[in-house]
Order: C-alpha cells, then sequence, then structure tokens
C-alpha cells in the first residue's frame, strides 16, 4: 500500500505590476527624484537676540550656553510656571554679538544688542514660548535671574537682560534667508 504524491503543479500567472528588474527608457545612471512635503513641520526655529540695559562693555564675557539655557528656563517658569520649565528647548547656535548697532540697525531704546541665539521648539509649544520670551525681563547675574514682577528685574547695580524675537518659523531655511548655512558654521 504505496501511495504516491503526485509532484505539485507550477502555474504561472501575468502581473498587471512592472517587474522591478525592468528599466524605464531613461539612463539607469540618473538618480531618482523623491517628492516630499511636509505639512504639519515637528519643530518651530527662533532666532533670539539677548538685550542688555544699560549697555555693557565689549570686555564683557560673551553668552555661554548655560547662562542661555538659565535665561531660557526662567522666562519660561516665570510665564508657564512647572509646566513652561518641561518645554524641552534645544539651543542649536550662539553667535556673539555683532555690532549691528553700529550699522545702523537700532535696539528700540532698550539697550545693547547682544548675542543672537538660534532654539529650536516643539511646534505646538511655540506660541506660549514667544510670549514668554517676549516678556520676560530678568538681571544678568547669578543672584536674581528670575527678575520681572514689580521693579524686581535686575541686579543691584540695574543692570537687567531681556530677549527679543528677531524671527519664528516652521523651518530653518526659510528662517535664515537662504540654505541655513549660516546656522551651522562654526
Amino acid at each position: 500500500m504505496s501511495t504516491t504524491i503526485p509532484p505539485p503543479q507550477t502555474t504561472t500567472t501575468t502581473s498587471k505590476r512592472k517587474s522591478p528588474n525592468t528599466t524605464s527608457t531613461s539612463d539607469p545612471n540618473t538618480p531618482k527624484t523623491i517628492h516630499f512635503t511636509s505639512r504639519t513641520p515637528t519643530w518651530t526655529y527662533l532666532k533670539l537676540q539677548l538685550i542688555t540695559n544699560p549697555p555693557t562693555s565689549t570686555s564683557s564675557t560673551p553668552l555661554d550656553p548655560l547662562t542661555a539655557r538659565t535665561y531660557l528656563s526662567a522666562a519660561l517658569s516665570q510665564f508657564l510656571g512647572l509646566t513652561g520649565t518641561s518645554i524641552p528647548i534645544d539651543i542649536l547656535k550662539i553667535s556673539p554679538s555683532s555690532s549691528t548697532s553700529q550699522k545702523g540697525k537700532s535696539t528700540g531704546g532698550l539697550g545693547s544688542s547682544g548675542s543672537t541665539v538660534w532654539t529650536r521648539v516643539p511646534r505646538d509649544d511655540a506660541a506660549a514660548v514667544v510670549a514668554a520670551l517676549s516678556s520676560w525681563i530678568g538681571g544678568n547675574t547669578g543672584s536674581n535671574i528670575s527678575g520681572g514682577g514689580s521693579g524686581s528685574g535686575g541686579d543691584a547695580e540695574g543692570n537687567s537682560v531681556a530677549w527679543r524675537v528677531c524671527a519664528k518659523g516652521n523651518y530653518l531655511g526659510a528662517l535664515v534667508h537662504g540654505d541655513g548655512g549660516e546656522v551651522f558654521v562654526p
């Protein structure tokens, strides 16, 4: 009682799609173009400028990332409390203070223009961050960084700092009026 198993039958079906191995009439060395549209970007980019009042001397120390982070956290904490300090802010670049006031640009009577800081924040939190930074005035010493309030901004000499929001955009390249290369140059 032996049973024989018939060999499997092979059938070919025709596919309506082109085989991935077939090439079109174009040159196979030509790179393929990929189109991508981002309708809701994840991040919003901010160009901020630190304003000091009264103007500090040019020999003052430049803004470092730790001090910038402290000023940003103080502004968010004052405006939104503990929720504000939980908003993630990425500092992309800190440019030293430029001589923009000598080039004819005014600081609006707020004092001297300071360092420029490029930041990245989540798009959903951008409006709250802009509101917090633009309304904050703080002292430039570690003893009174939170500032603001009823005349409490500034240190014993009356110095104070504030953030100016120079630009805001969902795409970094559009924000720097070019290809974005300015931000990543050391």
